[in-house]
C-alpha cells in the first residue's frame, strides 16, 4: 500500500479543519474530524504553542497515523516565561528571565532534534536561543552564563537534569529582571540625552559659522561701497589738473608778436 504524507503546523490542543488541512486531506477520503480529535488529544500538553504534525494516510484503506513533533525552541521558551513574542531588540530589551531548570526542561523536550554530543552543549544551545529572544538565564546574558557553566557552577542541575523551580527562585528572577530592565532604560535615556546634546551643539556651531560668514560678506559689501564713493570724489581733481595744464601752455608765435 502507498502512503500520502501531509505536514501541518497547528496550535496545541486547538487544531481545526483549516484551508491547508482541508485541501490536502479531503481528496484522500479520510475522516477529518477523527484526525482533528486525535491531534488535539495528543497535543493538549502544548496548549497555546505551535506544534508540527505529520499525517501519514494509507491511500487504499484510508487509515492514518500521526507523528506529533515538538514546538520550535522559541515557542517552548516563550511558554516557559508566559509571553507571546520575544524581543525585537534583544540587546536592549529583556523580556524574560529563565531559571537553569527551565532551560533543562526545554532541552529535554527538544533533545531528539538537537544534534549535540552531550547534554551540557545542548543546554548552551538553548541558552543561545534565549539570548536571541531577549531572555536572560539566571539573570545573565548567554556569554555570561556560559562562562559559569564551563566553570562547573551548574553541573549538579545539568548532570541530574533537574527541572523543578521553586516559587521563591522564580520570584527572585522576576525581581532581578525588573531591576535589569530599569538599568537598561536608564542607560538608553542617558545615551539619548548625550546624543541630543551633541546634535544641539552641532546646530549651535553651524549657526555660529553661518553668522560669521554673513558678517564677512556684509563687510566686503561695505568696503566696496566706500571704494565707489572715493572714486567719485576724485573726478573733479582730474579736471582741475587739466585746467591747470591749459593755463600753463606755451604761447604761440602770433601771441608773442602781439
Amino acid at each position: 500500500m502507498s502512503k500520502e504524507i501531509v505536514e501541518i503546523m497547528i496550535e496545541g490542543g486547538k487544531a481545526i479543519v483549516g484551508p491547508q488541512m482541508g485541501q490536502s486531506l479531503a481528496p484522500l477520503g479520510v475522516n477529518l474530524q477523527d484526525i482533528i480529535g486525535q491531534i488535539n488529544e495528543k497535543t493538549a500538553s502544548f496548549n497555546g504553542m505551535k506544534v508540527p504534525v505529520k499525517i501519514l494516510v494509507e491511500t487504499e484503506d484510508k487509515s492514518f497515523e500521526l507523528e506529533i513533533g515538538t514546538p520550535p525552541v522559541s515557542e517552548l521558551i516563550k511558554n516557559e516565561i508566559g509571553i507571546d513574542k520575544g524581543s525585537s531588540v534583544p540587546n536592549k530589551s529583556k523580556v524574560g528571565n529563565l531559571a537553569m531548570e527551565q532551560v533543562i526542561k526545554v532541552v529535554q523536550m527538544k533533545q531528539d532534534s538537537l544534534l549535540f554530543n552531550n547534554f551540557k552543549s545542548a543546554v548552551k544551545c538553548i541558552i543561545g536561543s534565549c539570548n536571541s529572544a531577549g531572555v536572560l538565564v539566571e539573570s545573565q546574558t548567554a556569554p555570561e552564563i556560559n562562562k559559569e557553566i564551563e566553570a562547573g557552577k551548574y553541573d549538579d542541575l545539568i548532570d541530574n537534569k533537574k527541572t523543578e523551580v521553586s516559587e521563591e527562585k522564580k520570584a527572585k528572577l522576576q525581581k532581578d529582571l525588573k531591576s535589569i530592565q530599569a538599568e537598561i532604560k536608564r542607560e538608553i535615556e542617558k545615551e539619548e540625552a548625550e546624543k541630543k546634546a551633541e546634535e544641539d551643539k552641532a546646530k549651535e556651531l553651524a549657526a555660529a559659522a553661518e553668522e560669521v560668514t554673513k558678517d564677512a560678506e556684509e563687510g566686503k559689501e561695505g568696503e566696496g561701497a566706500e571704494g565707489e564713493e572715493g572714486a567719485e570724489g576724485e573726478a573733479p581733481a582730474e579736471g582741475a589738473e587739466e585746467g591747470k595744464g591749459e593755463g600753463n601752455a606755451t604761447p604761440s608765435k602770433e601771441e608773442k608778436k602781439e
